[in-house]
């Protein structure tokens, strides 16, 4: 059997008992990082045959996972933290599982974005997760104008070095909205600051990110509610030429600019 074992992702005593059980019980165990895991295994002295697997050979260690499982070996995928697959190595394992069928299970446990999404306190009726995004600006643009008009807090991943980047992408795209940068889950440091995306994150940036922002229901523009010529005259009285005016109340009302450009003529 294979099993992908989430392990915590900050606090070493968020491991579940199942979890332990079945790492104590496996014959090998695949780790995205051996130094990092064995962090983990050595505090529950754990020894097992480590090996690695990450995004670099995530191919050639699925091979070798379904050939011990084929082998009769129990067999357990872990990440550095929190749940293999969901942003971390273990996708492409699973497909060759799933096309060579062989069986393999997962063993819950802690996870990052979810435990973010509690501690932001954002409407948590309706989410999406969107992982790490791209590192180029124009596909990050292309990526959030997807999700612009969804009625759904919206998820992210951020290293500390691309948060400010990211934070400016987003209100190109989406607008004045509320978000929140949540870092050092589970830690001693734990903190989740709320902020608007026009102001950007302000503080050092250290440690990794969860960022999450507010859907487009719950940051619905007060503008909206004026007349477009209203709208547009709004930000032109703020100092922005026409054009720009344009672009800034399409934006807010989700719109292509020729719609807000063909109402604005006499403007």
């Amino acid at each position: 059997m294979i099993y992908f074992v989430a392990t915590p992702i900050g606090n070493l005593k968020d491991i579940t008992l199942r979890a332990l059980e079945v790492l104590r019980g496996a014959d090998v165990i695949f780790c995205e990082d051996t130094r990092h895991s064995l962090k983990l295994l050595n505090a529950y002295d754990i020894k097992k045959p480590v090996f690695s697997c990450h995004k670099f050979n995530e191919n050639s260690a699925a091979e070798k996972i379904a050939a011990a499982a084929r082998e009769g070996k129990e067999v357990c995928v872990i990440s550095d933290a929190g749940m293999p697959v969901i942003s971390d190595p273990g996708n492409l394992v699973c497909r060759k599982l799933s096309k060579e069928g062989l069986r393999y299970t997962v063993i819950p446990g802690a996870n990052a974005a979810l435990s973010a999404l509690v501690l932001s306190g954002f409407p948590a009726e309706r989410f999406c997760f969107l992982g790490f995004p791209p590192e180029k600006e124009g596909e990050r643009q292309k990526l959030f104008s997807g999700f612009s008009a969804l009625d759904a807090t919206l998820i992210l991943h951020c290293a500390p070095q691309d948060i400010d980047g990211v934070v400016k992408s987003l209100y190109k795209v989406l607008g004045e909205r509320r978000a929140c940068a949540v870092r050092e889950i589970t830690k001693i440091h734990e903190e989740s600051v709320i902020f608007n995306l026009s102001q950007g994150l302000e503080g050092e940036k250290r440690g990794e990110y969860v960022l999450l922002v507010e859907g487009a229901g719950e940051a619905r523009n007060p503008l909206c509610d004026l007349t477009v010529q209203q709208h547009v005259q709004s930000y032109m009285d703020r100092g922005y030429d026409k054009k720009e005016a344009i672009k800034l109340a399409a934006r807010d009302r989700g719109v292509a600019k020729s719609e807000i450009y063909k109402q604005t003529l006499d403007l």
